[in-house]
């Protein structure tokens, strides 16, 4: 008895079937049959896992032997292998037989197994699938529950109660707005700075309309050029573009009847801007490459951090365009404007801090606290993220204290990671070098933070090449800056 795979080879040429059957034989339990009739004697009696066959056989083609293959032994994965590449045989093979692959002579003996070994993971994960199958359909209701659980879960984390703020903050009124235009089916567009919780809000309206049992998905435009950005959203067909090795669905297309969050829609080209104008007009997507459009019913939100109206009016952004994207429009205002809201937004990392890192410090004493509510944060809620949890990991005791604070927060003069104070910087002491470096590292600390960590778009405008970037990134630490 033997674990490995067996694998059944078919073809009237005795010489070519023991130069296959030694090339497989280290991996695989090789049988083989001159005939098609020898064959079936043998799937009578053994378990077979691949079936390897010749297309040009006496009395009988390959195609038409695997296709009667196909209706009494289902299980095996069939292949053809032939010194001819008719395309009526390899369109029945595919059609009739469900042929898996087709592999033309000559053959390379490592191809070949490669092939054999990818046949038989595919009938490991047929079978698999029946024996989940057959569990499902054992257990449908209880399934039916379990999904119904995790989409209250999901609700509960992502509704706007769980939006952080306090009675007098801005982002009272926003969330009210937000509230009462979830339950229409109209576009909304939400702008803010960076880092101030737009797919946070765009999650809330998604579960707050009736939408809310269908699937919310999202794409940073900003962080793909146009032809693998129509790729993600539109979908592709194989060989549609250099690098397209298989079709792909659109997030549009998954996302039939739910919501698409499409984030930095401001950084797209003119472009990309008239393909999503159509398919916002239409009501339909078609695939790159494909000829038959499909329609789509999906509720767009889109998301900038730039001023679209400005940009509609100096060209940049299509008019057309933003005025189908902003059916409602949300703008989010920035953490220097809310900070009653700091100490909420606080308790709520450091619990979830204490989880990530293991440590016990749940509280902030009051003087760190006062100096980090009156602080700007040009980075919004990301930068506070990460200005407390470097905090927590200098921390040693229970309590942050106001001596664990950055000094760009701590000291007016200094210089911030937008780039103020930079007067000050140049009247500190030290060498020209030190100095410049210094200023070297708030620019680009400034850039990735407005570009939200695209390499790409930040050497463009720093005018670096991605290899020098990234050394500078290394060399002042900025690899984990917040994008």
């Amino acid at each position: 008895m033997t674990d490995r795979p067996t694998v059944l080879v078919v073809d009237d040429e005795v010489r070519l079937l023991q130069t296959v059957k030694r090339v497989l034989n280290s991996e695989f339990e090789v049988l083989t049959a001159s005939s098609a009739a020898d064959a079936e004697a043998i799937l009578e009696q053994e378990n077979v896992t691949v079936i390897l066959c010749d297309q040009k056989m006496p009395g009988q083609t390959g195609v038409e032997f695997l296709k009667m293959v196909r209706e009494r032994w289902p299980d095996p994965v069939r292949m053809i292998l032939s010194g001819y590449s008719d395309a009526e045989d390899i369109i029945a093979g595919v059609n009739d037989a469900g042929i898996f692959q087709y592999i033309t002579k000559p053959w390379e003996p490592e191809e070949l197994v490669k092939s054999i070994r990818g046949a038989a993971h595919l009938y490991k994960l047929q079978r698999q699938n029946q024996s989940v199958s057959v569990e499902m359909k054992l257990s449908g209701a209880a399934l039916e529950k379990m999904v119904a659980r995790k989409q209250a879960v999901v609700r509960g984390a992502s509704g706007f109660d769980r939006i952080l703020r306090a009675a007098d903050s801005p982002l009272e009124d926003v969330c009210g707005a937000a509230r009462k235009v979830a339950v229409y089916d109209l576009p909304v567009l939400i702008t803010g700075d960076s880092g101030t919780g737009k797919e946070l809000m765009a999650r809330a309206i998604h579960y707050g309309s009736h939408r809310a049992d269908s699937v919310f998905l999202a794409e940073n435009c900003g962080a793909l050029p146009d032809e693998l950005l129509e790729s993600e959203l539109f979908g592709c067909k194989k060989g549609a573009y250099t690098g397209a090795y298989e079709d792909r669905i659109g997030l549009f297309e998954q996302a039939d009847g739910g919501t698409i969050f499409l984030d930095e829609i401001g950084e797209t080209s003119p472009s990309f801007q008239v393909k999503l104008l159509r398919v916002l007009q239409e009501n339909e997507i078609r695939a790159l490459g494909a000829k038959i459009r499909r329609p789509i019913n999906v509720r767009v939100i889109a998301a900038t951090n730039r001023d679209l109206a400005k940009e509609v009016a100096e060209g940049r952004f299509r008019r057309d365009l933003y005025y189908r994207l902003a059916g409602f429009e949300l703008h989010l205002p920035p953490l220097r404007d809310r900070p009653m809201d700091i100490p909420l937004l606080i308790q709520k990392m450091l619990s979830e801090l204490q989880a990530k890192l293991g440590k016990s410090v749940s509280e902030i004493d009051k003087k760190a606290m006062s100096v980090l509510r009156s602080y700007h944060w040009p980075g919004n809620v990301r930068e506070l993220q990460n200005t407390l949890q470097r905090m927590m990991v200098l921390c040693e005791g229970d309590v942050i204290t106001a001596d664990l604070l950055p000094d760009y927060i701590t000291s007016p003069g200094s210089a911030s990671p937008d780039g103020e104070g930079l007067n000050a910087l140049a009247k500190q002491p030290g060498c020209l070098k030190t100095r410049v470096e210094q200023l070297e590292e708030i620019i680009i600390r400034t850039s990735l933070q407005k570009h939200r960590g695209n390499i790409s778009r930040v050497s463009e405008e720093l005018g670096l090449s991605r290899v020098g970037l990234r050394g500078k990134i290394d060399r002042y630490g900025l690899s984990k800056y917040p994008e």
